[in-house]
């Protein structure tokens, strides 16, 4: 996964170094409009973690001195990942944070991976903007499932793409949405979906992208 493609570089962020006081870090957050930026060390190499602007608000509600380190109220030391990460390690790292902190072979700051970005490389790996229709097909746990399914849908068209999911229930359903190139006619999506019903395959959804749009 090529991180260092997708993540915004260190020298175009608004960082806080480890010095600065939480007046000086409520300050930059409030004049860039970020919630929250992260903060470095010294050296501006190392990332030690992060600074939300609730965190400081919360702070000062609660009688807090703005004269305080920032490292005072400082979040996510251990969340970050490496520009060698696989797409697994980071999905299950950035979870429910703004940005992920991304570091270089050295393990130095190297900048952050964003929600946004993150989900427009899904929506690459997924071909949106060459897909006519996803296919959502519930199957058991049967041996050999996904071939019989595309050797199906191949004598009708290609595939753009195939994601699995998994429902971990106490009946096992295996959920495989397969999406169709842009060619593929609601005719023809008609068809492959009774040869899939035919062979025992039932085809739960069949969503139009570009009418999604």
């Amino acid at each position: 996964m090529l991180i260092k493609n997708l993540c915004i570089p260190k020298t175009k962020l608004t960082t806080v170094p480890e010095t600065a006081t939480l007046k000086e870090a409520i300050d930059l957050l409030e004049e860039s409009g970020y919630r929250c930026v992260p903060i470095l060390d010294q050296s501006g190499d190392k990332f030690l973690g992060n600074i939300y602007k609730m965190h400081i608000y919360r702070h000062v509600a609660n009688g807090g001195s703005l004269d305080q380190p920032v490292t005072s109220l400082l979040k996510n030391a251990t969340k970050h990942i490496s520009v060698n990460s696989s797409f697994f390690k980071v999905f299950f790292t950035i979870k429910e944070l703004p940005y992920i902190a991304v570091l270089n072979e050295n393990g130095d700051f190297y900048g952050i991976l964003t929600h946004g970005e993150l989900l427009g490389l899904l929506e690459e790996a997924w071909n949106v903007q060459t897909t006519s229709y996803v296919l959502t097909i519930a199957t058991g746990e049967v041996p050999g499932a996904l071939t019989k399914i595309t050797k199906i849908i191949d004598k009708y068209t290609s595939i753009a793409s195939v994601i699995t999911l998994d429902d971990q229930s106490s009946d096992f359903i295996r959920r495989i949405l397969v999406s169709l190139p842009l060619s593929v006619t609601e005719e023809k999506k008609n068809e492959i979906v009774r040869h899939l019903d035919r062979k025992g395959f039932r085809v739960v959804e069949a969503e139009n992208l570009q009418e999604e749009k």
